[in-house]
């Protein structure tokens, strides 16, 4: 989509924010992929993607959506601060050898297809270079003047909560069909904090699945019992240097010895909120933007029934 970077404009509705990678990875998996386009091509992302967000608009009724995209899933920035960011997954595309069985890539395709049809239809849609998906939902979220409900099957997004701007995670549970809605008291059950302490607890900790060592011998539960000891990470490192504060030697020493990487990490894992957005209308649509293409689109990928369930749920 080719838009002009600028201020981006009021939203004052219940806005929803899909973390759109996060859920056709999702329905990629959920919906079969003997779920075809007419030239045999698999289309069950773009098919389950289309029913989840029917499904999301009947339920939740938002006045604003945006499909937020990764433009860069792995930005230099964060890998020079934490350069183990997600290098694993850098790793896992290169690891089957000549001999090995390449397993075949069906999503990859369906992508740009995603997109054409989002564009199609009227969907706002947005990526911006040198950024993740989390960023740009980070920046809309930061700047929406209503309620916010954001769609992610990733818990990095738990950070945004915030029951006292009406901020919400609407987490996938089994598919794209189940949703659990995460405010501050289900992540105060869970975790024993609310949305703002999520990202130290999580720095903490570490997290295996992008690349973030945490620190060594502190694991949920014991980041969790310090945040509530001494309010966020800051506290904590002061905690370090206070002799009287209530930390074991061996804590006082991980943490000690962990100060490079703390000092890295909050930029590392909190999402970004400066993001320069581009000037997009965000309004859920009522009637596509493009009807000929949306009709040429549907009878090219057989996407049948699912577009036209979305398109009349739009409609009303």
């Amino acid at each position: 989509m080719s838009v002009a970077y600028g201020m981006m404009r009021s939203v004052t509705g219940r806005l929803m924010l899909l973390d759109t990678a996060s859920l056709y990875f999702r329905a990629y998996f959920g919906v079969p992929e003997s779920v075809k386009a007419p030239d045999g091509t698999p289309v069950n992302a773009v098919r389950g993607l289309l029913d989840f967000i029917d499904r999301l608009v009947q339920d939740h009724r938002p006045d604003h959506l945006v499909a937020c995209m990764d433009a860069d899933w792995r930005p230099q920035w964060r890998v020079e601060l934490i350069p183990s960011y997600k290098a694993h997954r850098v790793a896992e595309e290169h690891e089957a050898g000549p001999d090995e069985e390449e397993v075949p890539d069906t999503l990859s395709p369906q992508v740009p297809v995603i997109e054409e049809v989002l564009d199609a239809i009227g969907i706002a849609r947005v990526g911006v270079a040198e950024y993740e998906a989390d960023d740009v939902i980070g920046t809309f979220t930061a700047r929406a003047k209503g309620p916010v409900d954001i769609v992610t099957g990733d818990r990095d997004l738990y950070q945004l909560v915030d029951d006292a701007r009406g901020v919400r995670v609407l987490y996938p549970l089994k598919g794209v069909g189940t949703l659990q809605v995460t405010d501050e008291s289900a992540l105060r059950a869970k975790y024993g904090v609310d949305g703002s302490g999520y990202a130290d607890l999580a720095l903490l900790r570490g997290d295996p699945s992008d690349g973030l060592p945490g620190v060594p011998g502190i694991g949920e539960k014991t980041a969790a019992k310090l945040l509530a000891e001494f309010g966020d990470l800051a506290g904590i490192l002061a905690a370090v240097d206070d002799r009287q504060a209530k930390l074991t030697p061996t804590q006082r020493k991980r943490l000690t010895e962990a100060r490079p990487y703390l000092a890295v990490a909050p930029k590392v894992v909190r999402v970004a909120d400066d993001v320069p957005l581009p000037e997009v209308d965000t309004t859920l649509p009522h009637a596509p933007r493009d009807p000929a293409a949306v009709e040429d689109l549907a009878a090219r990928w057989g996407l049948g029934g699912s577009l036209r369930r979305l398109l009349t749920t739009l409609a009303r």
